[in-house]
């Protein structure tokens, strides 16, 4: 996409979702893989299938449902993405955070994104959960590269603080209320879809990672441009020792993901209750 047609997409997204949203949720959640039933589908208000939505970029990956609908979450209006699309899937990083943009547009400022990720940490365990604290992107690319416009926020966005800080410590008391064991740490983001070698893990490592998957840093940026709070979740599905490697399948990503969504879910609802009016 160019970037004039791009911004027209936009905007023909945007004033399509906003009749659905009215009124528009000032807080938006993203599920990752095997977490889409995290935030209420069932008690949902009212619910889009991604191929109703104009210019909607559809997920191809089992885990990924597809659906934007209203619910409440913690007792606040939520606007959930039930699914991401990927740069693995053949998505420019542009495309990927499309209907991110489009719901910036209208009137979201306040993001949850989740995902699940390999623990590069050897102290993690698989269902464990980790508050992201910063992220490093080696994607190879950034939605932010290229042609601006300037009604998407400033063309040289600070990154020193991605991850909202008040709502991290929100976060981080919320889990010692309930009891729920929340890692800290840094979330690094490949284009994938290939798991990491262990030559690679141990490189990821050494760069200061204790977490690795494949989105999260690119929705990142754009909220962060279009100055929108982010708080980050990810759910640890497995554990890279590279000196110990075993065998990882999607399919086994997605099942541990989904075990591990109870506290998440749990943990959400809190989150929700005492994110910033």
């Amino acid at each position: 996409m160019t970037t004039v047609p791009y911004y027209l997409f936009l905007e023909e997204t945007a004033s399509f979702l906003r009749p659905f949203l009215d009124p528009c949720p000032d807080l938006v959640i993203v599920t990752g893989t095997g977490l889409g039933h995290l935030a209420g589908e069932g008690a949902a208000s009212r619910a889009l299938d991604y191929t109703e939505i104009p210019h909607f970029p559809r997920s191809t990956v089992p885990g990924h449902k597809g659906l934007l609908f209203c619910t409440q979450v913690g007792g606040r209006d939520v606007v959930v993405l039930q699914g991401r699309s990927h740069m693995y899937e053949g998505y420019s990083a542009r495309e990927v955070v499309f209907p991110l943009r489009a719901l910036f547009r209208c009137g979201v400022r306040g993001m949850v994104v989740t995902n699940a990720a390999g623990g590069l940490d050897l102290s993690y365990c698989p269902g464990d959960l980790m508050l992201i604290k910063d992220h490093i992107n080696a994607m190879g690319d950034s939605c932010l590269a290229g042609l601006h416009d300037d009604r998407w926020g400033p063309r040289f966005p600070d990154m020193s603080r991605a991850y909202d800080a008040e709502v991290r410590s929100i976060a981080a008391q919320a889990a010692r209320d309930l009891g729920i064991g929340l890692h800290q740490g840094v979330y690094l983001a490949v284009r994938g879809p290939n798991l990491e070698t262990p030559a690679e893990t141990r490189f990821y490592r050494q760069a200061g990672a204790d977490a690795i998957g494949m989105s999260t840093v690119q929705e990142t940026m754009a909220a962060v441009q279009a100055g929108v709070k982010v708080l980050g979740i990810s759910c640890i599905t497995n554990v890279n020792d590279p000196d110990q490697m075993a065998p990882a399948t999607h399919a086994g990503i997605v099942a541990t993901a989904e075990d591990g969504a109870g506290n998440l879910g749990v943990l959400l609802g809190e989150v929700c209750a005492r994110w910033p009016k």
